[in-house]
């Protein structure tokens, strides 16, 4: 059999070709009850089917379903979307932002638009006003605290961080200034000594053939978009048997990943199924993109007969039109589990609004470090001069937060709780009767508060089975 062939993108051709038929993006608020219909009709290109999705998550919108044909030289897509309580879009200015960020894509947004905020796309004005620390290594717990323990030394603030971990590796971006200029870092000098301190602090004692390493990101960046590369590079998904054992997730919660190929039609069908989440289609998109697959036809739907279960089907091939092999089939496999598992955060959720200050993170994660909670996972951001953070925690092991351990904390540092909130509750639920409750641990947070002036404000935690 002829093996197919991908054609060949000129990009001149492609810039042409995007100005002569721009994408055509209509918004449906009539044809479904449930969501609303975003369809997309574009010349078609590489990794276009990602940058849609992209747009679509980073305007905080979940996506209940998707429709992808993209064959021959045109892109076609139709998402069913809703706001992350489920509900239609209705609101005028939020449906001119969806339709102004698919027409004209991030990159071509102007640099006022790009915002700090982790997880979200760093334009290049964002780039311009901070220095962006990149960083991979082996799991430990403190680790996250002595990132930030040396960023302040370095009389560095940290603007927007996102830290991601699994199977043992870590993945994590900084985004800071220098405290005495207000901008980027720009002494040479003391970004080398930034970036050296840095790397031995993610190789630590580790002896493993995967090392750290430690970059400044140069260019326009999307955070999460980065996260992925920087873990698949690292091989994440590679793990031991003994690692597979002891993983927290449930047999009957892991994803379930299917590859047939078939050489007839021309295409390698992988199916994906596991527990819905946001950011779902986001991940696995990214995933196939960064492995240099093509995304030929796609559905993504959701099982609520079965409980909250998402279905994705994607017909693939390689950039050189070329089904998969064997072996490209269970590395696919292992990566899209990955992908989505790195996000499935597990442990004790903490929440902290306050006032921005320079080592207000190193503060925070000591407490953390010196009693025994190990961070599996933190997004950062500062919106104006507040700093909003939610950190996973758990115990060195990786399992839920020992109560004996919570209430010796309490007795070093006996003061006022916090309000507690079951995880259990609803997204959409707007009633004011949830039961609230004081916990060992939010006693712990607020006198350490106290005890570190500056954090005066806000934690809320809540337990994530």
């Amino acid at each position: 059999m002829r093996a197919a062939s991908w054609p060949y993108f000129d990009p001149d051709y492609e810039s042409l070709s995007l100005r002569i038929n721009p994408p055509r993006v209509v918004i449906d608020n009539d044809s479904h009850a449930d969501a609303t219909l975003v369809k997309v009709n574009s010349a078609n290109k590489h990794g276009i089917l990602l940058e849609v999705v992209q747009e679509l998550t980073d305007l905080d919108l979940s996506i209940s379903k998707a429709y992808i044909a993209s064959d021959g030289g045109w892109f076609m897509d139709v998402f069913h979307v809703t706001d992350q309580q489920g509900n239609k879009i209705w609101e005028a200015d939020v449906l001119d932002n969806i339709h102004k960020a698919l027409v004209t894509r991030k990159s071509k947004v102007s640099a006022e638009l790009s915002r700090c905020a982790a997880g979200k796309f760093m334009g290049a004005g964002s780039i311009a006003e901070h220095t962006v620390i990149e960083l991979t290594g082996t799991e430990r717990p403190g680790l996250l605290s002595e990132i930030f323990a040396v960023l302040t030394e370095m009389n560095c603030r940290v603007h927007a961080s996102e830290f991601w971990t699994h199977n043992r590796r870590v993945a994590c971006m900084v985004y800071i200034t220098d405290e005495d200029t207000s901008g980027p870092i720009h002494n040479v000098k003391k970004l080398v000594a930034i970036k050296e301190k840095l790397h031995l602090v993610m190789q630590g004692d580790n002896d493993e053939t995967r090392v750290a390493r430690t970059n400044v990101a140069e260019g326009a960046t999307h955070t999460e978009r980065r996260l992925h590369q920087l873990m698949l590079a690292d091989k994440d998904y590679e793990d031991s048997e003994q690692l597979e054992r002891s993983k927290p997730v449930a047999a009957k919660d892991k994803p379930t990943i299917t590859v047939q190929t078939s050489r007839e039609r021309g295409y390698s069908v992988i199916n994906v199924r596991c527990i819905d989440r946001p950011k779902l289609l986001f991940d696995t998109v990214c995933t196939l993109t960064d492995m240099q697959y093509v995304v030929f036809h796609a559905t993504a739907t959701l099982e609520p007969a079965s409980g909250p279960w998402a279905v994705q089907e994607f017909h693939i091939r390689q950039m050189d039109g070329q089904v998969l092999s064997p072996d490209a089939e269970e590395k696919v496999k292992k990566c899209l589990e990955a992908a989505i598992e790195r996000r499935s955060s597990k442990g004790l959720r903490l929440e902290l609004c306050t006032g921005d200050r320079v080592g207000l993170l190193s503060d925070v994660t000591r407490i953390f470090r010196e009693n025994g909670l190990s961070v599996t996972s933190a997004d950062v951001s500062t919106h104006g001069d507040k700093a909003m953070d939610v950190f996973y925690v758990a115990d060195p092991s990786g399992k839920p937060v020992d109560k004996k351990t919570v209430e010796t904390i309490t007795r070093n540092y006996p003061i006022l709780g916090v309000k507690e909130t079951s995880s259990s509750t609803s997204k959409s639920s707007k009633s004011p009767s949830t039961e609230q409750v004081t916990s060992p641990l939010s006693n712990f947070l607020k006198s350490s508060e106290r005890f570190f002036q500056g954090i005066t404000s806000g934690w809320k935690t809540s337990t994530v089975a």
